[in-house]
């Protein structure tokens, strides 16, 4: 078979080899987008203090939340640690056959709630939106406010009860009230530490959160102040 132009091969100028060459490198960042440019998790997360001076913005995504849903901040950012360390892309480890043959993963948990797919999707219903993501620390916090708002409708637990809202966040608002969590050794570790750390971190925002009020060139003392 012969070639349309017998004899000659088309070759790319260079302006169009660049735009080709940019291209390619444009689709890759955007599928490695999310993990390339998500924040690291912060150095110090003994000190709700030091987490905000990393990452100020997340002090305005859980202030947003707290007027939203009326969890406290120190709550929604300790539930955060223990839930992902402050990793937003972090998933539950798969099981592996044979050593290195991938299985599926325990649960569909992932972001920094690791809220799993269901109960993210009545978020997205009922309060979030199509372009809410796991990955996202604006959308985690308020997913927290909302769940934790939730639970003190249905199960009655005090949005100042971390420890007892944890447990309802693990178990859901029917296993708490059935007391599920009373079973699970390390769901009640896990709730005992998320209620001291929600101690600590709002002892410390005590001492700190006027650095992160009125920080910004529209804001206007007093009316930015919680």
């Amino acid at each position: 078979m012969r070639c349309p132009v017998d004899g000659f091969i088309a070759h790319p100028s260079p302006a169009i080899a660049r735009l080709r060459l940019w291209a390619v490198l444009g689709f890759l960042l955007l599928l490695s987008g999310c993990a390339t440019f998500a924040p690291s998790p912060p150095e110090d997360q003994s000190n709700i203090c030091e987490i905000f001076r990393e990452q100020p913005s997340w002090y305005d995504y859980a202030q947003e939340s707290e007027q939203r849903w009326g969890t406290p901040i120190a709550t929604q950012m300790s539930f955060i640690q223990q839930e992902s360390s402050f990793r937003s892309h972090i998933r539950p480890d798969r099981k592996y056959y044979l050593g290195f043959i991938p299985g599926p993963r325990p649960s569909s948990a992932k972001g920094y709630a690791q809220a799993q797919d269901p109960v993210w999707e009545e978020y997205e219903d009922q309060a979030g939106s199509l372009f809410a993501r796991r990955t996202h620390m604006k959308h985690a916090t308020d997913f927290i406010g909302w769940y934790n708002r939730r639970s003190q409708q249905q199960a009655g637990i005090s949005l100042n009860n971390p420890e007892h809202l944890y447990y309802a966040y693990h178990e859901g608002a029917g296993g708490y009230q059935r007391g599920s969590y009373r079973g699970k050794p390390p769901v009640l570790r896990a709730g005992s530490q998320v209620a001291a750390r929600a101690n600590r971190y709002q002892a410390q925002l005590n001492a700190c959160e006027a650095e992160f009020q009125c920080r910004k060139f529209y804001q206007v003392w007093p009316f930015c102040r919680s």
